[in-house]
Protein backbone atom coordinates (compact mmCIF):
# COMPACT_ATOMS: atom_id res chain seq x y z
CA UNK A 1 0.00 0.00 0.00
CA UNK A 2 2.89 2.34 0.95
CA UNK A 3 4.43 3.87 -2.40
CA UNK A 4 7.91 2.60 -2.50
CA UNK A 5 10.66 3.86 -5.09
CA UNK A 6 12.67 0.79 -4.68
CA UNK A 7 9.45 -0.94 -5.66
CA UNK A 8 7.84 0.26 -8.72
CA UNK A 9 6.18 -1.61 -11.41
CA UNK A 10 5.24 -0.42 -15.09
CA UNK A 11 4.16 -1.95 -18.09
CA UNK A 12 2.81 -5.73 -17.06
CA UNK A 13 -0.23 -5.72 -18.51
CA UNK A 14 1.01 -6.38 -21.98
CA UNK A 15 -0.90 -3.04 -23.33
CA UNK A 16 -4.22 -4.59 -22.61
CA UNK A 17 -6.69 -2.88 -19.84
CA UNK A 18 -8.83 -5.36 -17.64
CA UNK A 19 -12.02 -6.65 -19.22
CA UNK A 20 -15.15 -8.02 -17.57
CA UNK A 21 -15.04 -11.87 -17.30
CA UNK A 22 -11.11 -11.87 -17.34
CA UNK A 23 -10.81 -12.10 -13.28
CA UNK A 24 -13.47 -14.65 -13.16
CA UNK A 25 -12.20 -16.15 -15.80
CA UNK A 26 -8.63 -16.06 -14.70
CA UNK A 27 -9.32 -16.87 -10.67
CA UNK A 28 -11.39 -19.87 -11.59
CA UNK A 29 -8.48 -21.37 -14.00
CA UNK A 30 -5.97 -20.65 -10.66
CA UNK A 31 -8.27 -22.32 -7.97
CA UNK A 32 -9.07 -25.37 -10.69
CA UNK A 33 -5.24 -25.92 -11.98
CA UNK A 34 -3.11 -23.80 -10.26
CA UNK A 35 -0.95 -20.50 -10.08
CA UNK A 36 0.88 -22.42 -13.17
CA UNK A 37 -2.33 -22.43 -15.05
CA UNK A 38 -0.74 -19.36 -16.94
CA UNK A 39 2.43 -20.68 -18.31
CA UNK A 40 0.87 -23.88 -19.54
CA UNK A 41 0.44 -24.44 -22.87
CA UNK A 42 -2.84 -25.35 -22.50
CA UNK A 43 -3.63 -21.68 -21.15
CA UNK A 44 -5.18 -19.87 -24.68
CA UNK A 45 -7.24 -23.17 -24.39
CA UNK A 46 -8.49 -22.24 -20.96
CA UNK A 47 -8.81 -18.77 -20.89
CA UNK A 48 -10.24 -18.84 -24.38
CA UNK A 49 -7.82 -15.56 -25.09
CA UNK A 50 -4.56 -15.40 -27.00
CA UNK A 51 -1.09 -15.70 -25.01
CA UNK A 52 -0.55 -12.34 -24.29
CA UNK A 53 -3.87 -11.98 -23.14
CA UNK A 54 -3.10 -14.80 -20.79
CA UNK A 55 -0.24 -12.30 -19.22
CA UNK A 56 -2.40 -9.81 -18.98
CA UNK A 57 -4.96 -11.67 -17.11
CA UNK A 58 -2.40 -13.05 -14.94
CA UNK A 59 -1.21 -9.34 -14.01
CA UNK A 60 -4.44 -7.83 -13.31
CA UNK A 61 -5.43 -10.76 -11.36
CA UNK A 62 -2.57 -9.77 -8.83
CA UNK A 63 -2.59 -6.11 -9.18
CA UNK A 64 -6.33 -6.05 -7.94
CA UNK A 65 -4.98 -8.71 -5.15
CA UNK A 66 -7.18 -11.55 -5.99
CA UNK A 67 -4.00 -13.35 -6.71
CA UNK A 68 -1.06 -13.53 -3.94
CA UNK A 69 1.74 -11.27 -6.27
CA UNK A 70 4.46 -13.64 -5.67
CA UNK A 71 3.11 -17.00 -5.23
CA UNK A 72 0.07 -16.56 -7.34
CA UNK A 73 -2.84 -18.40 -5.09
CA UNK A 74 -6.27 -16.83 -4.48
CA UNK A 75 -5.89 -14.77 -1.51
CA UNK A 76 -8.75 -14.52 1.01
CA UNK A 77 -10.17 -11.58 -0.23
CA UNK A 78 -10.01 -13.33 -3.60
CA UNK A 79 -11.64 -16.53 -2.72
CA UNK A 80 -14.65 -14.37 -0.66
CA UNK A 81 -15.15 -12.15 -3.87
CA UNK A 82 -14.92 -15.03 -7.00
CA UNK A 83 -14.99 -18.32 -6.07
CA UNK A 84 -18.23 -19.79 -7.52
CA UNK A 85 -20.34 -19.15 -4.49
CA UNK A 86 -18.25 -16.41 -3.42
CA UNK A 87 -19.98 -12.49 -3.02
CA UNK A 88 -19.72 -11.47 -6.70
CA UNK A 89 -17.67 -14.06 -9.03
CA UNK A 90 -19.79 -12.01 -12.34
CA UNK A 91 -18.73 -8.47 -11.07
CA UNK A 92 -22.44 -7.94 -11.29
CA UNK A 93 -22.90 -5.50 -8.56
CA UNK A 94 -21.07 -2.31 -9.05
CA UNK A 95 -19.81 -2.37 -5.51
CA UNK A 96 -17.44 -4.95 -6.68
CA UNK A 97 -15.91 -2.89 -9.29
CA UNK A 98 -15.25 -0.13 -6.44
CA UNK A 99 -13.40 -2.17 -4.73
CA UNK A 100 -11.56 -3.42 -7.39
CA UNK A 101 -10.38 -0.06 -7.92
CA UNK A 102 -9.59 0.59 -4.58
CA UNK A 103 -7.41 -2.63 -4.31
CA UNK A 104 -5.41 -1.99 -7.77
CA UNK A 105 -4.86 1.98 -6.98
CA UNK A 106 -3.81 1.25 -3.65
CA UNK A 107 -1.34 -1.79 -5.11
CA UNK A 108 1.99 0.85 -5.59
CA UNK A 109 4.07 -1.83 -5.86
CA UNK A 110 2.46 -3.42 -9.04
CA UNK A 111 -0.38 -0.94 -10.44
CA UNK A 112 2.86 2.29 -9.51
CA UNK A 113 1.37 4.49 -12.80
CA UNK A 114 -2.42 3.65 -11.45
CA UNK A 115 -1.40 5.03 -8.09
CA UNK A 116 0.14 7.87 -8.72
CA UNK A 117 -2.53 8.74 -10.93
CA UNK A 118 -5.30 8.72 -8.27
CA UNK A 119 -3.02 10.21 -5.40
CA UNK A 120 -0.95 12.73 -6.65
CA UNK A 121 -2.00 13.55 -10.08
CA UNK A 122 -4.63 16.25 -9.27
CA UNK A 123 -5.34 18.58 -12.35
CA UNK A 124 -8.66 18.26 -12.89
CA UNK A 125 -8.48 18.50 -16.78
CA UNK A 126 -5.50 17.25 -19.11
CA UNK A 127 -4.22 15.71 -22.52
CA UNK A 128 -2.98 12.23 -23.18
CA UNK A 129 0.35 14.10 -23.25
CA UNK A 130 0.51 16.10 -20.29
CA UNK A 131 -0.51 13.04 -18.36
CA UNK A 132 2.46 10.73 -20.11
CA UNK A 133 4.67 13.70 -19.49
CA UNK A 134 3.77 14.14 -16.00
CA UNK A 135 4.25 10.54 -15.62
CA UNK A 136 7.35 10.36 -16.84
CA UNK A 137 8.51 13.44 -15.26
CA UNK A 138 7.29 11.72 -11.49
CA UNK A 139 9.07 8.45 -12.47
CA UNK A 140 11.95 10.39 -13.63
CA UNK A 141 12.35 12.15 -10.32
CA UNK A 142 11.62 8.94 -8.15
CA UNK A 143 14.13 6.84 -9.49
CA UNK A 144 17.60 8.98 -9.31
CA UNK A 145 21.10 7.16 -9.69
CA UNK A 146 18.74 3.86 -10.93
CA UNK A 147 17.62 2.42 -14.03
CA UNK A 148 15.35 4.57 -15.64
CA UNK A 149 11.91 3.14 -17.00
CA UNK A 150 11.67 3.40 -20.59
CA UNK A 151 9.63 6.62 -21.65
CA UNK A 152 7.79 4.04 -24.33
CA UNK A 153 7.04 1.88 -21.38
CA UNK A 154 5.50 4.58 -19.07
CA UNK A 155 3.29 6.41 -21.78
CA UNK A 156 1.53 2.84 -23.03
CA UNK A 157 0.88 2.87 -18.90
CA UNK A 158 -0.85 6.57 -19.31
CA UNK A 159 -2.81 5.78 -22.36
CA UNK A 160 -4.02 2.27 -20.89
CA UNK A 161 -5.15 4.21 -17.88
CA UNK A 162 -7.26 6.74 -19.80
CA UNK A 163 -8.82 3.80 -22.17
CA UNK A 164 -9.21 1.80 -18.81
CA UNK A 165 -11.50 4.40 -17.13
CA UNK A 166 -13.10 6.01 -20.28
CA UNK A 167 -16.08 4.96 -22.58
CA UNK A 168 -15.23 4.70 -25.60
CA UNK A 169 -16.64 6.49 -28.22
CA UNK A 170 -16.44 3.92 -30.98
CA UNK A 171 -16.15 5.15 -34.41
CA UNK A 172 -15.19 3.11 -37.26
CA UNK A 173 -11.67 3.39 -36.80
CA UNK A 174 -11.39 1.69 -33.80
CA UNK A 175 -10.36 -2.11 -33.40
CA UNK A 176 -12.87 -4.07 -31.64
CA UNK A 177 -10.94 -4.99 -29.15
CA UNK A 178 -10.24 -1.46 -28.00
CA UNK A 179 -13.84 -0.20 -28.23
CA UNK A 180 -14.90 -2.87 -25.52
CA UNK A 181 -14.75 -1.04 -22.56
CA UNK A 182 -13.10 -2.37 -19.05
CA UNK A 183 -15.45 -2.27 -16.18
CA UNK A 184 -14.32 0.82 -14.34
CA UNK A 185 -15.22 3.15 -17.24
CA UNK A 186 -18.92 2.48 -15.51
CA UNK A 187 -17.31 4.57 -12.82
CA UNK A 188 -17.03 7.57 -14.26
CA UNK A 189 -13.74 8.88 -12.64
CA UNK A 190 -12.55 9.93 -16.00
CA UNK A 191 -14.21 11.11 -18.31
CA UNK A 192 -13.38 12.11 -22.22
CA UNK A 193 -14.36 16.05 -23.87
CA UNK A 194 -16.66 15.77 -26.69
CA UNK A 195 -14.27 16.35 -28.85
CA UNK A 196 -12.15 13.52 -27.53
CA UNK A 197 -8.83 15.71 -26.83
CA UNK A 198 -9.12 16.38 -23.64
CA UNK A 199 -9.85 14.45 -20.69
CA UNK A 200 -11.44 15.73 -17.18
CA UNK A 201 -10.68 13.60 -13.91
CA UNK A 202 -12.78 15.76 -11.04
CA UNK A 203 -13.64 15.60 -7.43
CA UNK A 204 -17.65 15.03 -6.66
CA UNK A 205 -19.76 13.67 -4.04
CA UNK A 206 -20.06 10.79 -5.29
CA UNK A 207 -23.27 9.27 -4.08
CA UNK A 208 -23.22 5.83 -5.89
CA UNK A 209 -19.82 4.97 -3.81
CA UNK A 210 -21.56 2.18 -1.43
CA UNK A 211 -20.30 2.89 2.10
CA UNK A 212 -19.09 -0.63 2.55
CA UNK A 213 -16.49 -0.26 0.08
CA UNK A 214 -15.83 3.16 2.09
CA UNK A 215 -16.03 1.45 5.01
CA UNK A 216 -13.48 -1.23 4.08
CA UNK A 217 -11.00 1.43 2.44
CA UNK A 218 -11.50 3.60 5.56
CA UNK A 219 -10.67 0.72 7.71
CA UNK A 220 -7.10 -0.35 5.75
CA UNK A 221 -5.71 3.06 6.08
CA UNK A 222 -6.10 2.91 9.70
CA UNK A 223 -4.28 -0.89 9.75
CA UNK A 224 -1.79 0.34 7.65
CA UNK A 225 -0.89 3.44 9.74
CA UNK A 226 -1.61 1.73 13.22
CA UNK A 227 -3.65 4.73 13.87
CA UNK A 228 -6.19 5.05 16.57
CA UNK A 229 -7.41 8.39 15.50
CA UNK A 230 -6.76 9.96 11.56
CA UNK A 231 -7.14 13.22 10.36
CA UNK A 232 -9.71 13.48 8.06
CA UNK A 233 -7.48 15.81 5.67
CA UNK A 234 -5.63 12.85 5.67
CA UNK A 235 -7.87 10.36 4.18
CA UNK A 236 -8.63 13.09 1.56
CA UNK A 237 -5.09 14.17 0.88
CA UNK A 238 -2.26 11.38 -0.09
CA UNK A 239 0.31 12.18 2.55
CA UNK A 240 3.86 10.14 4.06
CA UNK A 241 3.63 8.13 0.61
CA UNK A 242 0.42 6.29 1.32
CA UNK A 243 -2.60 6.29 -0.65
CA UNK A 244 -6.07 8.24 0.34
CA UNK A 245 -9.47 7.53 0.25
CA UNK A 246 -11.20 10.85 -0.95
CA UNK A 247 -8.21 10.87 -3.91
CA UNK A 248 -8.54 7.61 -5.05
CA UNK A 249 -12.27 7.83 -5.39
CA UNK A 250 -12.26 11.69 -6.10
CA UNK A 251 -14.14 12.76 -3.95
CA UNK A 252 -15.52 16.56 -2.81
CA UNK A 253 -13.67 17.06 0.87
CA UNK A 254 -17.64 18.17 1.91
CA UNK A 255 -18.59 14.63 0.06
CA UNK A 256 -15.89 12.87 2.15
CA UNK A 257 -17.18 14.49 5.33
CA UNK A 258 -20.89 13.48 4.50
CA UNK A 259 -20.25 9.65 3.41
CA UNK A 260 -17.66 9.37 6.60
CA UNK A 261 -20.83 10.84 8.42
CA UNK A 262 -22.94 8.17 6.93
CA UNK A 263 -20.42 5.63 7.68
CA UNK A 264 -21.08 5.95 11.32
CA UNK A 265 -24.61 4.71 10.89
CA UNK A 266 -23.94 2.38 8.65
CA UNK A 267 -21.45 0.32 11.15
CA UNK A 268 -22.48 1.82 14.65
CA UNK A 269 -19.43 1.49 17.15
CA UNK A 270 -17.12 1.76 14.81
CA UNK A 271 -16.34 4.84 14.32
CA UNK A 272 -16.99 8.77 15.41
CA UNK A 273 -15.86 11.99 14.21
CA UNK A 274 -14.19 14.61 16.75
CA UNK A 275 -13.16 17.63 16.53
CA UNK A 276 -9.37 17.66 18.55
CA UNK A 277 -7.37 21.40 18.66
CA UNK A 278 -9.09 22.66 15.86
CA UNK A 279 -8.73 19.28 13.81
CA UNK A 280 -11.33 17.19 12.44
CA UNK A 281 -10.50 13.78 13.61
CA UNK A 282 -11.93 9.93 12.96
CA UNK A 283 -11.58 7.79 15.34
CA UNK A 284 -11.67 4.37 15.69
CA UNK A 285 -14.12 2.95 18.73
CA UNK A 286 -13.06 -0.47 18.65
CA UNK A 287 -11.16 -2.87 16.51
CA UNK A 288 -12.69 -4.59 13.05
CA UNK A 289 -11.50 -6.50 10.25
CA UNK A 290 -12.19 -4.56 7.30
CA UNK A 291 -13.88 -7.69 5.57
CA UNK A 292 -16.94 -6.56 7.94
CA UNK A 293 -17.80 -3.81 5.88
CA UNK A 294 -17.48 -6.02 2.44
CA UNK A 295 -19.88 -8.88 4.10
CA UNK A 296 -21.96 -6.30 5.44
CA UNK A 297 -22.73 -4.61 1.90
CA UNK A 298 -22.95 -7.42 0.43
CA UNK A 299 -25.14 -9.52 2.54
CA UNK A 300 -27.70 -6.09 3.00
CA UNK A 301 -27.67 -6.73 -1.25
CA UNK A 302 -28.45 -10.09 -1.19
CA UNK A 303 -31.09 -9.36 1.43
CA UNK A 304 -32.44 -6.21 -1.27
CA UNK A 305 -32.72 -9.12 -4.07
CA UNK A 306 -34.68 -11.74 -1.60
CA UNK A 307 -37.08 -9.12 -0.68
Amino acid sequence: MKFNSDKMAFGRHSTFALRYGWLSKGFQAVKSNGPKVFESDDATVFLGVGKNMVDSIKYWLRASQMTDPILGKPTELGKLLLSKQGFDPYLEDEATIWLLHWLIVTNAELATSWFWFFNRYHKPEFTGQELTTALIDFVNDQVTGKKKTASGTLKNDALLLLRMYTQSKGNTRTPIEDALDSPFALLGLVTQSAGGRSFQSRPQPRPELPLGILGFAVCQMFQAKGFVSYPIEDLMYSRDEFPAPGSVFRLTENGLVAKLERLIEFMPGVFEIRDTAGQHQLYKARDINPIEFIEKHYASTQEGKAA
